[in-house]
């Protein structure tokens, strides 16, 4: 957690600057359908676990080691998953009558988080901190089966994002945010083309 510099007169950690950097470059590999994205997400989680912990962002933290896991089995349904067709993994829409499922889970998921974080941790933001984590969950699942709607969770955490972290002082990861943000609508934009 060593300082590289100072942004906005908060310190900016070579974890985050690494984790940074690593985010961006998932990303970028995501838009491309590049599985080496995964990978990437594994190690910049793994930063921004110590990152968000030492902020006591303890959704976003705790969230991180999530990301870790599911980045695995993301990383496996890319290389190897298949749909309920039996064929590999393809960019595709969910179902008019699927379409609910991923918001009825957020609807149910960010208040339970939030209620956990604010019993149960000292963060000062437990239901903005709860909001990110449970909007990345089911972000992070639609990804892994190629979904595209997961651009449109993903859109609505980075939002989230840059006030919070803006908020908590990280500066550079509330740029980050921002630029995931535009990302995801370029993500949306590349992925319907492709969608079958």
């Amino acid at each position: 957690m060593a300082q590289a510099f100072s942004l906005l007169g908060s310190p900016v950690t070579y974890a985050e600057l690494t984790a940074f950097v690593l985010s961006i470059a998932m990303v970028l590999c995501n838009l491309r359908i590049n599985p080496i994205g995964w990978p990437l997400a594994i190690v910049s989680s793994g930063l921004y676990f110590l990152v968000f912990w030492d902020s006591k962002l303890y959704g976003d933290a705790s969230l991180q080691g999530l990301f870790i896991l599911t980045s695995f089995w993301g990383w496996w349904q890319w290389l190897r998953g298949h749909g309920s067709d039996g064929h590999a993994l393809h960019v595709r829409t969910l179902g008019p009558q699927s379409r609910w499922k991923p918001l009825l889970a957020f609807i149910i998921s960010w208040p339970l988080i939030g209620l956990f974080l604010h019993r149960y941790t000292d963060t000062d933001v437990p239901w903005w901190d709860a909001l990110p984590t449970a909007g990345s969950l089911i972000g992070q699942w639609l990804l892994g089966r190629k979904y595209l709607e997961n651009w449109l969770a993903w859109l609505l955490v980075n939002v989230a994002g840059v006030t919070l972290f803006a908020y908590k002082g990280l500066w550079l990861t509330s740029v980050l945010y921002g630029i995931f943000a535009i990302l995801s609508v370029v993500g949306w934009r590349a992925w319907r083309r492709l969608a079958v």
